[in-house]
């Protein structure tokens, strides 16, 4: 007796997973077997939205634009002085005065660092006095030979114009080495700063200080593979900087690379923004937007494309009949695409709807006013 209550209720736990799954078979539901009148639409060209249906599908109607397309790069850059130097000693010495102010303005040539120049001083005595003496046996021996002296020969004379010559060669040297014992300004600009005081000794090719030429800066910045079509020399960059929060600034290209990166794929830009009020400053850092507009093109919104095994086309309205015809996607932003189609301006485009349209089908613009019936004269 409990096995036969155990298959009833088998039965009974399968049976009611196969209703709650499957639902009422259609035999055992009512009403079965009675035969109820089933509403069908015409189909073929006689149905709804084809060319000779009996009405016309709604859809939402566009006109076909013209607008131009903004390409847009941005990129970060940092900048630099358009003339800049770090300025060293060529000899070694001891400062006996310094005149390194910072920020001070200085101009090509002024007097920056002197050394001490005892030494080098009594050299170029030593050397002017060897010339003077060079110079007055040259004039002596060229006298004795002029008036017949047989003594002075030709090789004497050469001897000494040698020695003249080398006299000469070593005034120079010493002139440059008292010339190298007063550091100048190799550039105009603006001074940094420095720890040089006077009595400091400096070594050859030490650092004394910086001078930037800041009248325009030079922002470095990179820009991806797909721009170097958008490159070339004096085209305007905007510049802006968090320095300067608001303010844009209008610079030009004037270098880029010849290559693109192997690693990173982008090509190296430089452009110059001018600063003659010196508000910007060297090592700022810049955001480049390098914009690019194209000629008028036709636009339309995204929910106007339609995909197919051939590609991407448009449907259009001609004549109250829907029409499609392909199109090459040019560029896509946000909602809209613009795009390369062999359609006038002001066509009337297809927005919404179009997933249920034949070719030919009569279509109607949502949007249009409904037109008034004509009122009968009674």
């Amino acid at each position: 007796m409990k096995k036969t209550f155990y298959v009833i209720a088998s039965i009974a736990i399968v049976a009611g997973a196969y209703l709650w799954a499957f639902g009422v078979p259609d035999a055992f539901a009512p009403g079965v077997g009675s035969e109820a009148p089933v509403s069908q639409a015409p189909a073929g060209p006689g149905g709804p939205g084809g060319p000779g249906g009996g009405g016309a599908t709604t859809v939402v109607l566009a006109p076909l634009e013209m607008q131009p397309f903004e390409d847009s790069f941005r990129a970060i850059g940092n900048s630099e002085a358009v003339r800049s130097a770090t300025v060293t000693s060529d000899v070694s010495g001891r400062t006996v005065s310094v005149d390194l102010t910072a920020n001070a303005e200085v101009s090509q040539g002024d007097v920056l660092v002197r050394l001490d120049a005892r030494a080098a001083t009594l050299s170029l005595e030593t050397a002017q006095s060897e010339l003077e003496q060079a110079s007055a046996t040259v004039a002596r021996y060229e006298r004795l030979q002029q008036s017949g002296n047989s003594t002075i020969t030709d090789v004497t004379l050469s001897e000494a114009r040698l020695a003249l010559r080398l006299a000469e060669a070593n005034v120079g040297q010493a002139e440059l080495a008292l010339e190298d014992r007063t550091i100048r300004a190799p550039i105009s600009g603006r001074l940094g700063l420095s720890d040089v005081n006077v009595g400091d000794y400096l070594t050859a090719n030490d650092p004394i200080i910086t001078i930037d030429d800041s009248s325009a800066l030079l922002v470095e910045f990179e820009l991806p593979e797909r721009s170097v079509g958008f490159l070339s020399l004096g085209r305007d960059v905007t510049l802006e900087t968090p320095s300067l929060t608001g303010r844009f600034f209008q610079g030009e290209i004037v270098s880029f690379d010849s290559r693109i990166d192997e690693v990173t794929r982008s090509v190296t830009v430089r452009a110059r923004v001018a600063n003659p009020d010196g508000t910007l400053w060297p090592g700022m850092t810049f955001t480049a937007r390098l914009s690019n507009l194209s000629e008028p093109l036709l636009v339309v919104p995204a929910t106007a494309i339609t995909w197919s095994r051939d590609g991407a086309s448009v449907w259009y309205e001609d004549e109250g009949h829907a029409q499609s015809i392909p199109v090459t996607i040019l560029h896509r932003r946000d909602e809209n695409v613009w795009l390369d189609a062999d359609l006038p301006a002001g066509t009337m485009v297809i927005i919404e709807g179009a997933h249920k349209l034949r070719q030919g089908a009569a279509v109607t613009d949502a949007n249009a006013e409904p037109q008034q019936p004509d009122q009968e004269s009674k």
